[in-house]
């Protein structure tokens, strides 16, 4: 596997390795959240060594998968970011990571890394495209029920 970060003993106390569900390549996503704000700021990777690192050096790490190497956030850029608290899902596939952010948290210099691309904005999740009336079916056709 090319992507996949290097294979060696989990440094995380079993109680948690043993939860983890990775990916094939053994890394997990990790969400980057504003802790005070609840603004999502990125996603990264973690393998078991990289979140070791996050929770026992108070600096988010990730591994990078397109450069293969372990990366703390900030180092290069100055934008920092602090860990405030670490939770899994309940999957136990997915780490979010409450942080106070210092500067950017994208690697494009925006704040977030999901600001730029909006796909549906607030307010207008439902309104049907073509009359603007809403849908209760998630069909389009505001019949409700009209889907079962």
């Amino acid at each position: 596997m090319t992507s996949s970060s290097p294979r060696r003993p989990s440094p995380l106390a079993p109680e948690i390795a043993d939860r983890l569900k990775r990916s094939a390549d053994g890394l997990l996503p990790a969400i980057a959240q504003q802790y005070d704000t609840g603004e999502v700021l990125m996603l990264g990777w973690m393998d078991d060594e990289a979140l070791h690192r996050t929770l026992t050096t108070g600096r988010c790490t990730y591994w990078s998968r397109s450069r293969r190497e372990y990366w703390v956030k900030g180092d290069t850029s100055g934008h920092f970011q602090w860990v405030k608290s670490v939770a899994l899902d309940c999957d136990a596939d997915t780490v979010l990571v409450k942080v106070d952010q210092v500067g950017a948290a994208c690697h494009t210099g925006a704040r977030t890394c999901f600001d730029a691309d909006v796909l549906l904005a607030e307010g207008t999740a439902g309104a049907d495209s073509t009359d603007g009336t809403a849908r209760t079916d998630g069909t389009g056709t505001g019949t409700p029920g009209a889907d079962q």
